[in-house]
Parts: C-alpha cells; structure tokens; sequence
C-alpha cells in the first residue's frame, strides 16, 4: 500500500482529537505520518500532557498564530511537512467511522487520472433530523467518479468536495501549485474545480466514511453562508456561471418531503428559519463589497481574513 500521511488543522484541541488520532492508528491501511498544524501553542500545550506524546509516536505539530490562519494557506504549510505521495486532509472534528477509511480513500486512486478522493460524511448521534438529512443529500450511499464532462449536467455538484476528509494526489497537487493560499473558504472546491479544468477526476468514496456533523443555529448557518458567498464572489474563474441556489432550492424541497413521511411536519417551520437565514447569508456574501467593514467583519465566520487583506 502506498505511503501516506494525514494533515489535520487544530484549533481548541479536545478528547475528541484524541479519539481521532487512536482511530487513526487503527486502520488496515497504515498512516505513515501524522502532521497536526495547530493554531495558537498555548492551546495545544495545555491539551497535551506527556502521556499524549508517548501514546503517538508519528505525530508532527507545527504552530501557527491565529491571525496567520487560512484555510487555503494553512493547509500548504502542513503540505509542505509531507513528502508522501498520498496525503489526507482531515478536519479535527471528523471520526473515521471504521478502520478501513484510509484503504478506501485511496482506493480510487487505481485510476490515474483520479487526483482526488472524498469521503461520505455521516451524522453523530446527537445530529437533529434535519442536519441528518442535509448529510445524506449531500453524501449519498452511491460512489461516483467525476470528470469536466458532468459540470453541465451537474453544476457545482461536478465539484463538490470536502476537506472534512479528502485524500489528494501529491504529483498533481504540485503540478496545479496546491490550495488557494489565500481564502476565506471552501479551498477544498476551488482545487476540485481546477482539478477537472486540468483533465483530471475526482471520486466520491461513499464506502470511506466519517462521522461529522453540526448543529448549527439560524445565526451560524447566516455567518458561514456569508464566507461562502465571499468565496464565491472572490473566485469568478470557479463559481461564475455555475447556479447554486437551485441546488439549496432541491434541498429544501425534499426536506420538506423528508420530514412529512417522518411524521415530523412542525420541524419545516425550523427548516424554513434555516433555509432563510442560510439564503439572506450567502446573498449578502455575494454582495460584500457593497457592505460597510464593519458589518463583513461583524458577519463572517472568520474575521481574521479581513485583517489580513
């Protein structure tokens, strides 16, 4: 099996960082290097006891201040510590959800023209029903290989990917000069689209699977459709042309669905808060150029970005 190693950005580090690192060690697959890119070291150093360093022994963590944090440039540096020619970008929050995750993430990649793979993102146990089933429209049980032929039939669907967890190839992350090293989101779908635009692929491995979810509030779901408006709007040459509503449109309708055969139907009421406040995010996102400073900044998730540029 091909030597690969597993990039994870920290921040705030829990037990559920420990519980990641052991399901790590676990995998048929075995992770050569582990490389942890830790934001603000007073965190992490009060997480990490002696016993946390002797129970990993193929970690490597680097530090980096919270006002340099990227999404994109982060992850090149912790790129930067690996010279595997497979890597995994996984997020400190994702569990693999059995010991085979890493053997079928890299499984795709049999196919040479394969430069990325992701995962199907699973709910916890604690996910709302709603949230459940946004996971299982966005990460359905069906694998499937994507090309530059299906961004017609498919929009930006052709290049939805996550770097929740998402393996890449390492010769062809190089040759496309990694992650946009300056955004404030969705870096993972920038290079997936410049994936296919350079003749590439991009599986889905819906057998690989990690149990990620959030329960997000009207007011959190506003502030992160916000950034992925901006991000949008930052990167024409990605999303310019591509219709995005209609695909949140087709999500909220079978929700709907969803919930009535449930025998749920007060919780379209919540859906419908949600959905309003995801949509008056995104559309203002968009438009942030026409917006006050002090209201992007108040607005976003990440108002670290704002400084920096």
């Amino acid at each position: 099996m091909a030597e690969t190693d597993v990039i994870i950005p920290v921040y705030k580090p829990t037990s559920k960082l420990t519980d990641l690192l052991d399901r790590l060690k676990t995998q048929t697959c075995p992770v050569r290097r582990i490389i942890l890119i830790n934001t603000e070291k007073q965190y992490f150093d009060a997480f990490a006891d002696r016993e946390f360093w002797e129970r990993y022994d193929n970690l490597l963590v680097r530090h980096v201040a919270k006002e340099e944090f990227d999404h994109g440039g982060t992850r090149n540096y912790g790129v930067s510590f690996s010279d595997a020619p497979y890597f995994i970008m996984m997020t400190d929050d994702a569990l693999p959800k059995d010991d085979k995750l890493v053997e079928r993430l890299l499984a795709p990649f049999g196919d040479e023209k394969v430069a990325m793979s992701y995962a199907r993102q699973m709910p916890d146990k604690e996910c709302g029903i709603i949230e459940s089933y946004t996971r299982s429209f966005n990460y359905p049980g069906e694998p499937r290989v994507k090309s530059a032929e299906d961004i017609k039939g498919m929009g930006i669907k052709a290049f939805f990917a996550s770097n929740v967890c998402a393996a890449y190839r390492r010769e062809v992350f190089d040759e496309l000069k990694g992650f946009c090293s300056h955004t404030i989101f969705n870096e993972d779908m920038i290079y997936a689209r410049g994936v296919l635009d350079a003749g590439y692929k991009i599986a889905y491995a819906s057998d690989a699977k990690v149990i990620h979810s959030h329960n997000y509030s009207g007011l959190q779901q506003l502030r992160r459709n916000f950034d992925l408006g901006v991000s949008h709007a930052e990167h024409p040459e990605v999303f310019a042309g591509i219709l995005t509503e209609s695909e949140g449109i087709r999500l909220v309708g079978k929700t709907v669905g969803y919930l009535c055969k449930a025998g749920k139907p007060w919780l379209i009421i919540r859906l419908f808060w949600q959905s309003g406040c995801k949509y008056l995010g995104y559309f203002m996102g968009k438009r942030y150029r026409s917006l006050p400073e002090w209201l992007v900044k108040r607005l976003s998730m990440n108002r670290e970005y704002w400084s920096c540029l």
